[in-house]
C-alpha cells in the first residue's frame, strides 16, 4: 500500500502556486474594474503603432533573415553567459576547463564563419 501522505507537501506547493498565479492574473483585472480604470473607448481599443494607424496587415510575413539574426544573437549571447563565469574561475578549474572552453569557442567561431559564408549576416 502506498503512503499518500508523502505527496502532501507537493500538493500543498501546487495549491499555493495555483492560488498565487491565479491571484496575479485575476486580481489586477478585478481591481481595474472596481476602481474605474476599465473604461473601453474607441481610442483605447484602436491599434497603436507610433501614433498613427498601421500601413498594412499586422500578419504580414517577415523575411527569414530576421529570424536568422535573432537565432545568431541568442547563440552568441549564450556564449557570453558561459564565458563570464568560466573566466572568473578559470585558474581554479585547471587545464581541462581551459581546453574544453577553447573547443567550445572554436565551435562557435566555425559556426560564425559558416553563417558568414552562407550570407546570413548580409543585410540588403
Amino acid at each position: 500500500m502506498v503512503d499518500l501522505s508523502q505527496y502532501l507537501p507537493i500538493l500543498m506547493f501546487l495549491g499555493v502556486a495555483l492560488v498565487l498565479s491565479s491571484a496575479f492574473v485575476f486580481l489586477p483585472m478585478a481591481v481595474a474594474r472596481l476602481t474605474g480604470a476599465h473604461k473601453p473607448s474607441v481610442e483605447k481599443l484602436s491599434e497603436y503603432e507610433c501614433g498613427f494607424p498601421a500601413f498594412e496587415d499586422s500578419r504580414a510575413q517577415f523575411d527569414v533573415r530576421f529570424y536568422l539574426v535573432a537565432i545568431l544573437f541568442i547563440i552568441f549571447d549564450l556564449e557570453a553567459a558561459f564565458l563570464f563565469p568560466w573566466a572568473v574561475s578559470v585558474f581554479d578549474l585547471g587545464w581541462t576547463a581551459w581546453i574544453s572552453m577553447m573547443i567550445f569557442i572554436g565551435e562557435l567561431a566555425l559556426g560564425l564563419v559558416y553563417a558568414w559564408k552562407k550570407g546570413a549576416l548580409d543585410w540588403e
